[in-house]
């Protein structure tokens, strides 16, 4: 029956619909924190990774319980002193203490001396066994053992043949010049014989156990003896060799020292007779002495100076005061000068007499006169001796004070000068005396050094030799097993987590929010009809499995809820790629919706490789290829559906230009006006990826629903058409994880959809 007439070539303007534009994606989910059943899901989906590994280890570890081949092992007990034996009364070289935690040190490093390549050369080389079979040689062994398959000697053997892989087939693997020059079937042998070496070291014990493990029994036994004696010699030759550069080091060193010691003492020699040093220490002596002297003398003769000079300054003073200078200490204490004072006041008496009773030219008076003038003119003149026996004093007191103090600068300037001999003379005689010293202790130390050397003392020895095992070691089949077992099971649980890092594909819904931001609508699982190929068109009204029906019906709910906006929905169902069944979706929804009531026009509008018609059985035009162009009117387009309220317009003839029809205006205002005539418009649309038509048509319709293809579609990939769409200002409701296989693996989505809740479920 045809649908409501719908006049797409004029349309009237309040018709249209209005979409509101909403970016689809705010942010991406924050992923959950890891849970031990996320693991197991891993392990479970990879299970035949694991399964093929874990059997192959298992085979390998029968092989190996099953291996009759028989082991020997010969053991030696080994003591080895930390402290080694003190035969002298000096150390040799290397010798020393060793307490606490350098002791446990010292026995680990002695167990990994045991088992280095180096000793294992040794020994190798001291039996002639690299061309015996054990070791990986062609040649026949005395006890005609024959070949067997060993996981250990394989190991080693797979080892060496890598490294020899990276070299030339006749190279050294070691370095070439020297010794540990190994070439590929040297160490192919030497792996394979450190495998089989075994050394252990008890607590609270310095007893060493070297074991070894070999198909012979007498081999066993040399073997470990070997190992042994070759340790014991390495460690000999090892302290020869520490002795010798020792020696030879303090042979140079001697040389050295010698002629630094004859330097200095010809230098010593040489400064002696140059500068008169035999008596220097006497001349110090005598020059400090001296310099003391002077020093005194100096200070008196300055103090006297001082004395003098003041002495001198007083009487400068008052040399023109008479009564002034009568009181000078110098002048009150010379007598004759006071017996002058004393004849002129006698004379100036008598002068003052006779003028009372003379006259001024009486000759008593006159004679009188002349005898006070001569008086006086005498204490002048012994007053001027006096004064000048004080200046005489104060000069001749500066003048020694001079004297005295260049004296004692000359003294210190040769106190200084000896003083600098005596200290060159002290520092090439300190040299010389440490020289002799340090000659002396070289000298010594190069006769211990010679002595320690020829001692043959060893800190380790033996003390039980390995002897020729009676019997083989008893093989433990179960523990070969279950190693071969584990290992295989770590191998492939380790490729099984690898590669499902690897696979970036989308696989749960957990996926969907965490990787694309997306509300996860629903889960619509792979059903296969009659154990043939996956349907791709199962419709409710077929009578599909009540699993699929449920789960449609849930991802209809979801669609309903999905928007709070009432009048016309239009909803573009879109995949990222081809494949992922993006119409079986768009058909099963609407028709869905149109059994809850909905009026329902479904379009197809992949208008390169249409299917809508195919799914639903009906013919494919005309359709919207053709209404869009105007060929056709609506009613004549569209198709009943197969159930009531459901219209379908299918794609039509198709076009040269599809992008250009989904993007006319035409089309924009034909999905404007179907509001008028349906609730629900569900457009099929081709994958977002593959051409633009969909992301096109996004921008004219209200919702998006992405279709994910589980185990189909990669992350980026699904990431880049929501960018697409991003672009377009489309409105992302959600995503449907689609074609999930819940028969293959019903525990890895057990938690999404329940097997106990089919008994629920309803036929259709």
């Amino acid at each position: 029956m045809p649908g409501p007439d719908i006049d797409v070539q004029r349309p009237r303007q309040t018709e249209l619909h209005s979409v509101p534009r909403i970016m689809p994606r705010d942010h991406l989910a924050s992923p959950r924190p890891a849970h031990l059943l996320d693991y197991v899901k891993v392990v479970y989906r990879r299970r035949w990774i694991v399964i093929v590994f874990l059997t192959i280890g298992a085979v390998l570890g029968v092989i190996e319980a099953t291996n009759n081949t028989r082991e020997y092992e010969g053991k030696v007990q080994f003591l080895i002193e930390s402290n080694e034996p003190q035969v002298t009364n000096f150390k040799g070289i290397g010798q020393g203490t060793i307490s606490g935690l350098s002791e446990e040190m010292f026995y680990q490093t002695q167990v990994r001396v045991l088992k280095s390549r180096t000793l294992a050369r040794r020994t190798l080389d001291s039996l002639n066994l690299w061309h015996h079979p054990d070791f990986g040689g062609g040649g026949a062994s005395g006890g005609g053992s024959t070949w067997s398959f060993s996981p250990t000697k394989a190991f080693g053997a797979g080892v060496s043949a890598v490294k020899g892989f990276f070299s030339r087939p006749d190279a050294p693997t070691g370095d070439p010049r020297g010794e540990a020059a190994e070439t590929r079937q040297q160490s192919r042998a030497i792996d394979i014989f450190l495998s089989q070496l075994d050394v252990t070291l008890p607590r609270n014990s310095r007893i060493l156990t070297i074991a070894f493990r070999a198909s012979e029994p007498k081999l066993a036994a040399d073997v470990a003896n070997a190992v042994s004696r070759g340790y014991i010699e390495l460690n000999l030759e090892s302290r020869l060799n520490q002795a010798k550069d020792a020696s030879d080091f303090l042979g140079e060193q001697l040389a050295s020292q010698r002629k630094q010691v004859e330097t200095n003492e010809q230098a010593l020699q040489r400064y002696r007779e140059q500068n008169d040093a035999v008596s220097l220490d006497e001349r110090q002596n005598i020059v400090v002495q001296k310099l003391a002297d002077l020093n005194s003398a100096v200070t008196k003769a300055k103090t006297l100076r001082i004395e003098k000079e003041a002495l001198y300054n007083q009487l400068k003073q008052i040399s023109d005061n008479k009564d002034a200078i009568d009181t000078f200490p110098a002048i009150l204490a010379d007598g004759y000068i006071q017996q002058l004072k004393a004849d002129v006041a006698s004379l100036q008496r008598q002068q003052a007499q006779l003028a009372e009773r003379y006259g001024e030219r009486h000759p008593d008076l006159i004679k009188a006169a002349n005898a006070v003038q001569a008086a006086e003119l005498r204490l002048r003149t012994e007053i001027n001796k006096v004064v000048q026996s004080v200046r005489n004093d104060y000069l001749s007191a500066h003048a020694q004070e001079t004297s005295l103090a260049q004296a004692l600068e000359a003294q210190k300037s040769e106190a200084q000068q000896l003083n600098r001999k005596a200290i060159e003379y002290g520092v090439l005689q300190r040299d010389a005396a440490m020289n002799r010293q340090l000659f002396d202790s070289l000298l010594q130390r190069s006769k211990e050094t010679g002595i320690a050397g020829e001692l043959k003392t060893s800190s380790a020895r033996v003390v039980d030799p390995a002897e020729v095992p009676r019997s083989a070691m008893p093989r433990n089949r179960i523990r070969d097993f279950l190693f071969g077992a584990l290992g295989g099971l770590l191998i492939g649980l380790g490729l099984a987590f690898f590669f499902d890092y690897l696979d970036n594909r989308i696989k749960t819904p957990d996926e969907i929010r965490a990787h694309l931001g997306l509300p996860f609508l629903g889960l619509l699982p792979m059903v296969v009809p009659n154990g043939k190929t996956p349907s791709a068109g199962l419709l409710l009204k077929n009578g599909m499995a009540a699993p699929l029906a449920e789960a449609l019906r849930t991802l209809r709910t979801n669609v309903l809820f999905s928007s709070a906006d009432e009048g016309m929905r239009s909803l573009l169902v879109t995949s990222t790629q081809p494949g992922e069944g993006k119409t079986m979706v768009s058909c099963n929804l609407a028709l869905a919706l149109a059994q809850a009531g909905h009026r329902v026009l479904l379009i197809d509008a992949d208008l390169r490789q249409p299917k809508v018609h195919k799914t639903l059985e009906i013919r494919q035009g005309p359709g919207l290829s053709n209404l869009i162009v105007g060929a056709v009117k609506f009613a004549d387009a569209t198709v009943k559906g197969p159930v009531e309220g459901l219209w379908v317009l299918t794609a039509g003839n198709v076009p040269p230009n599809p992008a250009e029809l989904l993007g006319s205006r035409r089309f924009r205002e034909f999905i404007g006006k179907l509001h008028a005539h349906f609730s629900w418009v569900v457009i099929d649309s081709p994958p977002v990826l593959a051409v633009t038509d969909a992301v096109i048509v996004s921008h004219s319709v209200s919702d998006v629903l992405l279709v994910v293809g589980s185990e189909m579609t990669a992350r980026n990939s699904a990431q880049q058409a929501l960018s697409q769409l991003e672009n377009a200002q489309a409105r992302m409701i959600g995503a449907v994880l689609n074609r999930v296989e819940l028969q293959r693996h019903p525990y890895y989505y057990e938690s999404y959809s329940r097997a106990e809740y089919s008994r629920y479920y309803t036929a259709v």
